[in-house]
């Protein structure tokens, strides 16, 4: 009674203050808390919704965003705000809102169909009409108010769809047979997988004039580019590691990086990396900064040391609160996309005023200083490494910064995209060692918030106390921060809580031979698409690949196995497209080899460690003071020193 008094009273009191709020004002995900006083009639994600809908004989219409989604916000300001439409919505609809970041199962599942009815890859809103058994049968992304040239608007296709469902229910029947009968994965038989034709797949992708993949907008792309990396060495091909450099040279001088306050922007909406879409996002940074730190180690580049340097402030100045990271930053400030990052000419002129190598810069930056946004300029250098005078010009940029509000920040705490920073933090510790108790910290924060009686919990804001049960993507990344853990600090409770973790993981998201993305009625089986970051089964993969060999586990080898039989038909078919499962294909068939020592032995040498070119180790401690190098099933080496170690690891595998 009293809980139906006070929700009583919540309404009475929005009603009297002149607004009304719909279901999501209940909600605690920052993004639908954007909706809550849309006029539509929003619902979450959930039973409820799907009761109403059957109870009604009513269309479901789901949309699927995030909260720093730019075109997100155009289209609630464009459609959800308005009257009409939320009036067509209310009236022959229940409309649901997902976060994506909170549901993103729900999303992957939606984006498959997206894909195969479009035969192209979708993107965020994303948009789909389910009868009320919740069958979908329509897929959009971004959908105008009105129509455009390349769609039609809500304003007619609400009706008419309402009016199908009514009056014509057989070409909806007839739509949802044909996303039945479409076909994502062709059926491949016996075709190979091997670092060959891995290669040939990425060349196929790569952009040779501008450095990186596709030929539209530019994504970081990490785990591919991670993979190509790897390849150089497996195929002995140095261009491939060339255009590893050129791609962390463009991503690191053009416009996907902020130069004047460091990390990485979500993409590019252009081919040669110019124009960033101005959202930060913590996965990015994440799985971005071990590739540079990795790429120091073999070139000893600054400006890949840098990078690393300069995003870890960041975030920790934008992004950390209380040992947590939050999720994300916007693309606008104060409605302005780019606002808080592009500045005037006039004062980037101000700014190159008495810098002594203003020529020099003015150069480097060409078309920039006359305008490349918008009538604004968004940084990008022409150059293959920062110009002189650079960190006077950053520093005079940073004085313009200060005066103006940052953007909107997601604050909620997010398992799977903490893990990953953490994971990266541990892998920065080749550049300084001073990142391990960093991470550590930062671990332990996660674990205290987030692990609770025998539970992994995806996300919360604010100091909540977690409710929502981890997804597989929980797991999996917070297994691989586990042992990204242990290989710096030989900590054993982290190698025993990772497999901890792992048997919770298999009990909960592996039935009958198929990973599934979540432990719910929903049954959505896993993605091996590394669509935002990398994908979840395939990271799970790595992390049983990698727990085998340094558990020297039979049982794990076995599981790792049984994986790579269910996923071969997909890798067989999308080869490097499916990166990060690609690479774990490579660690189980090529072999991941164990460096064996004392653990004052490992730390002692870890940078060394870190230079044998084979690029699937990982490193065990044991009492023995010799190095050893091992497979799962034998030690080809047993040496007094590290670099005939390293050698001997490097010519046992350079024969690939």
């Amino acid at each position: 009674m009293i809980k139906i008094g006070l929700i009583f009273l919540l309404l009475v009191y929005t009603v009297f203050a002149g607004v009304i709020k719909n279901d999501l004002q209940y909600e605690t995900s920052p993004y639908l808390k954007q909706h809550e006083t849309n006029p539509v009639h929003w619902m979450a994600w959930g039973e409820k919704a799907f009761a109403l809908a059957q109870k009604e004989n009513k269309l479901i219409f789901v949309s699927i965003g995030y909260s720093t989604c730019h075109w997100c916000h155009v289209m609630a300001e464009e459609s959800f705000t308005n009257e009409k439409i939320a009036e067509l919505l209310n009236k022959d609809y229940i409309s649901i809102k997902v976060d994506r970041e909170e549901l993103p199962q729900v999303d992957s599942y939606f984006q498959e169909i997206y894909f195969k009815i479009h035969k192209k890859r979708g993107g965020l809103p994303l948009n789909i009409f389910l009868t009320p058994k919740q069958t979908p049968f329509f897929v959009s992304a971004y959908l105008p108010p009105k129509r455009e040239s390349y769609s039609e608007g809500l304003n007619t296709l609400l009706p008419t769809t309402a009016l199908r469902f009514k009056n014509d229910y057989k070409s909806i029947l007839k739509d949802i047979q044909n996303i039945k009968t479409s076909s994502i994965v062709k059926v491949v038989k016996n075709k190979a997988i091997s670092a060959q034709t891995l290669s040939k797949s990425i060349y196929k992708n790569y952009d040779n004039e501008n450095s990186g993949f596709s030929h539209s907008k530019k994504f970081p792309q990490a785990a591919k580019l991670s993979l190509m990396m790897d390849l150089s060495f497996l195929t002995k091909d140095k261009q491939l590691l060339q255009n590893s450099y050129a791609m962390l040279d463009a991503m690191a001088l053009r416009g996907l990086y902020d130069h004047v306050g460091g990390g990485f922007y979500r993409y590019t909406s252009g081919v040669a990396w110019e124009i960033a879409h101005f959202e930060k996002m913590l996965y990015n940074q994440a799985e971005l900064i071990p590739i540079y730190a990795r790429a120091y180690g073999q070139t000893k580049n600054e400006l890949y040391k840098d990078v690393v340097i300069e995003t870890m402030a960041m975030l920790d100045k934008r992004f950390l609160h209380d040992n947590y990271y939050f999720g994300a930053s916007d693309t606008d400030s104060k409605g302005e996309e780019g606002g808080f990052f592009t500045f005037t000419l006039k004062e980037i002129q101000n700014a190159l005023q008495n810098n002594p190598y203003k020529e020099e810069l003015e150069e480097s930056l060409e078309f920039v200083t006359e305008g490349n946004f918008r009538g604004k300029a968004h940084l990008n250098f022409y150059t293959n490494t920062r110009p002189k005078g650079f960190m006077e010009f950053r520093k005079e940029l940073l004085k313009v910064r200060k005066i103006k509000e940052y953007p909107f920040i997601d604050k909620k705490i997010n398992t799977a995209w903490n893990a990953m920073m953490i994971e990266a933090i541990y892998k920065i510790s080749s550049i300084d060692k001073k990142y391990i108790a960093k991470a550590n910290k930062h671990l332990d924060k996660l674990k205290k918030l987030m692990f609770n009686r025998g539970e992994l919990y995806h996300q919360t804001i604010g100091g909540l106390k977690p409710k929502q049960k981890g997804l597989l993507e929980d797991y999996s990344f917070f297994i691989a921060a586990l042992i990204a853990g242990y290989e710096v600090d030989y900590d054993e409770q982290k190698l025993n809580f990772a497999t901890y973790l792992l048997s919770q993981a298999k009990t909960k998201f592996y039935k009958n031979g198929v990973w599934y993305l979540s432990d719910d009625n929903m049954k959505i089986k896993y993605n091996l698409v590394d669509k935002y970051y990398t994908s979840p089964t395939s990271k799970m993969l790595q992390n049983i690949i990698k727990l085998a060999a340094i558990k020297e586990s039979f049982k794990y080898e076995k599981l790792a196995q049984e994986t790579l039989l269910e996923i071969n038909n997909v890798l067989s078919f999308k080869q490097s497209d499916v990166p990060a499962a690609a690479t774990a294909y490579l660690m189980q068939n090529l072999e991941t080899i164990t460096v064996k020592s004392s653990s004052e032995n490992l730390r002692k040498y870890a940078q060394e460690i870190e230079k044998i070119r084979y690029p699937y180790i990982v490193k065990k401690s044991i009492s023995e003071k010799r190095y050893l190098g091992c497979t799962l099933r034998k030690c080809f080496t047993i040496e007094d020193k590290i670099d005939k170690l390293i050698n001997s690891v490097d010519a046992y595998k350079g024969t690939i």
